[in-house]
């Protein structure tokens, strides 16, 4: 892992629980797609692209791609708002569940909170950074 701020503490359990979430979501959504694709395959294909923006976050989160981290967590974000919303409000749309299916409820709501919870990470762990460099400036 870079120096991140990933490394230690509640940033390396972040990367946890994405690697956690990349795992599952992936795994679900290749086995629908292998197993039973024609049933639905909107509902597959959106856990499937779930799973590869869980992937991309845990890496990009990992590494310290602070860009990269913020574009998944906001593709996120904006997925299991969209989602959540569509399933709502026209059930029908989306015979079978995804991820982010009533908002993630079938994962205890963790898909709505985790974007939110890795966005401000970004955001404090930044400021934290900048700190720590103002502070080191007016030491010399």
């Amino acid at each position: 892992m870079a120096d991140s701020g990933t490394q230690y503490g509640f940033g390396r359990a972040l990367v946890a629980v994405y690697a956690v979430f990349a795992i599952s979501a992936t795994a679900r959504s290749i086995y629908q797609l292998v197993t039973k694709s024609g049933e639905a395959p909107l509902a597959y294909g959106l856990s499937a692209l779930a799973g590869l923006v869980y992937i991309l976050a845990t890496w990009a989160l990992a590494t310290g791609n602070r860009r990269i981290a913020t574009w998944a967590i906001g593709f996120e974000l904006a997925g299991v708002l969209g989602v959540g919303l569509l399933t709502t409000l026209d059930p029908e749309l989306f015979p079978e569940s995804t991820v982010w299916s009533n908002f993630g409820s079938g994962y205890g709501y963790v898909p709505l909170i985790l974007p939110f919870v890795g966005l401000w990470w970004l955001l404090a762990s930044r400021r934290r950074e900048a700190n720590n460099v103002a502070d080191d400036n007016n030491r010399r």
